[in-house]
């Protein structure tokens, strides 16, 4: 029998080369992601299926606590289980640091950080109900290693999923479930199209330049691309991972040393 894996933000992006993974690793995938993104769930939900595994479409929206607990149920009602969570989701949020507003605030906290808390929360207890060790996988970045500058609210909210990581991961250890993360750094997706864009307006630089200029300090001579996060994943939720637990790991092709 299959293992189940829920991957938040699985419509798009990294969260679609992380369900495509796992599904070539034998999981069944809900893919949970904004009801108004179910058509792009389509593609990731063909991908999974082309490998032989069950998927289904799963409306989230992971700053609702609420929404979350219950879509940790429709999945592991519909696909007969739930053994790890991807807390993936996550947006991104470009400003001078004197310009960030409390709302800016108050929208990335609850997407990266509340959404993150809420998941933890929501899969501990049903891998608890289940009776299985569950893995939870969460999303980092390099900026939860090192705070950049026009990033300042993002860094923030980073950091504090590496906390939260190792919080829980000591909490969560008797119960045997584990705790990571992932931290990617320049990825080639809509999410770093978008930081270079806002980048430009506000350096002046051409369309693509700080996406380069980024790039090139990276030691193996490129971008990510999804497949290289997911490769990171895929351990994460293995048992290959049995005893690895609480760890941030950087997957950025060699720009930070922690």
């Amino acid at each position: 029998m299959s293992k189940v894996a829920m991957v938040t933000g699985g419509a798009q992006g990294i969260g679609r080369g992380i369900s495509e993974k796992l599904a070539a690793d034998g999981f069944d995938i809900a893919v949970a992601d904004l009801p108004q993104q179910e058509e792009q769930a389509a593609e990731t939900i063909k991908l999974i299926e082309a490998a032989d595994q069950k998927a289904v479409f799963v409306g989230l929206d992971v700053t609702d606590k609420a929404n979350f607990d219950s879509a940790i149920d429709e999945a592991a009602e519909k696909l007969g289980g739930f053994d790890v969570l991807v807390n993936n989701a996550g947006i991104a949020q470009i400003k001078p640091l004197l310009e960030v507003t409390e709302e800016d605030l108050k929208q990335i906290y609850s997407v990266n950080v509340f959404s993150v808390f809420f998941g933890i929360q929501a899969a501990s207890r049903k891998f608890d109900e289940l009776g299985v060790k569950g893995k939870i996988i969460n999303a980092a970045s390099i900026a939860a290693i090192q705070g950049f500058p026009i990033l300042s609210a993002y860094s923030t909210t980073k950091f504090a999923v590496r906390g939260l990581t190792q919080a829980a991961a000591q909490e969560l250890a008797p119960k045997g479930h584990t705790v990571n993360a992932y931290a990617p750094g320049i990825v080639g997706t809509g999410m770093w199209e978008q930081i270079d864009a806002e980048l430009s307006k506000i350096n002046g630089k051409p369309i693509g330049e700080n996406f380069k200029e980024y790039s090139s300090s990276i030691a193996l001579g490129r971008p990510s691309v999804p497949e290289d996060v997911a490769g990171l994943v895929s351990f994460l939720a293995s048992e290959n991972s049995n005893y690895v637990t609480g760890q941030v790991m950087l997957v950025d092709g060699g720009m930070l040393y922690n």
